[in-house]
């Protein structure tokens, strides 16, 4: 038996780990590999961290290509070899003329959650404009949508599945940089790291738009270390990479932003 109770402790997402719990108690006894539902960044994390101090379950996340954010999580015993084509997956192609009405991701995903599948199913939308939009979803969904899907905002859809080398997958724009602060503090280190004002971003921190590694920090103050990640709702993310001490005893920092 796994120490469910002493793994929940201090969870955030202490729901979505305790159904991982028993999909890995069920993975032991069956000597199956079982699936999760699609898992955002910041459960994803924290399931890959309770499940790192386990040595007799073994986890792979995929999400249809490198960048997705949306994973699921196929779980098995460790004796048991893993990977990311047992983790079961559809792409699907969500076409109409959006020209005169255009859908945003949240239109597609409402349209989506309407036909009354649970968020946990589908995984991440890639929007294309006047085209319409690509989605990652559970297999076993895939004829339900193509025909209950028929219409974002007002404009009629037409579902299919697409193979996986046809999703629109945009690379995301790399910039690497240096900044020199007086300290680590979160609000210094990413107002320099995302261009934006000090006081702008002890805005952003205090309204809950600022993750470090995946959880919401409040603090302003917080410190920050090399390979931490910071990421702000609809501005990217902001890695950390090596930090060095100046001889007016700054911090030289290195960094990645990607958008």
């Amino acid at each position: 038996m796994l120490p469910k109770t002493q793994l929940l402790q201090g969870a955030e997402y202490s729901d979505c780990m305790s159904r991982l719990l028993d999909q890995a108690t069920q993975a032991l006894k069956t000597w199956e590999v079982v699936l999760s539902g699609f898992l955002s960044p910041p459960e994803l994390a924290e399931a890959q961290h309770m499940f790192a101090a386990l040595t007799e379950v073994t986890t792979i996340a995929w999400g249809g290509y490198p960048q997705a954010e949306r994973q699921r999580l196929a779980i098995a015993r460790s004796d048991l070899p893993l990977d990311q084509a047992q983790v079961e997956l559809s792409a699907l192609s969500i076409s109409g003329n959006f020209l005169f009405d255009p859908a945003s991701h949240r239109d597609f995903l409402g349209a989506i959650l309407g036909t009354g599948i649970v968020r946990d199913q589908i995984g991440d939308i890639l929007v294309l404009g006047e085209r319409g939009a690509q989605a990652i979803a559970s297999p076993q969904l895939v004829p339900f949508l193509e025909t209950h899907l028929t219409q974002v905002r007002t404009v009629p859809v037409q579902v299919e599945a697409i193979p996986f080398e046809q999703l629109k997958v945009r690379e995301p724009r790399c910039k690497e940089m240096t900044t020199v602060e007086a300290s680590m503090r979160l609000d210094a280190v990413a107002s320099a790291g995302f261009g934006l004002s000090r006081s702008k971003m002890v805005k952003l921190i205090s309204t809950g738009d600022v993750r470090v590694n995946w959880k919401d920090i409040s603090q302003s103050s917080h410190s920050l270390k090399a390979g931490d990640l910071i990421t702000i709702r609809g501005k990217g993310r902001l890695e950390l990479g090596e930090v060095n001490i100046t001889k007016k005893e700054r911090y030289r920092i290195q960094l990645k932003r990607f958008s």
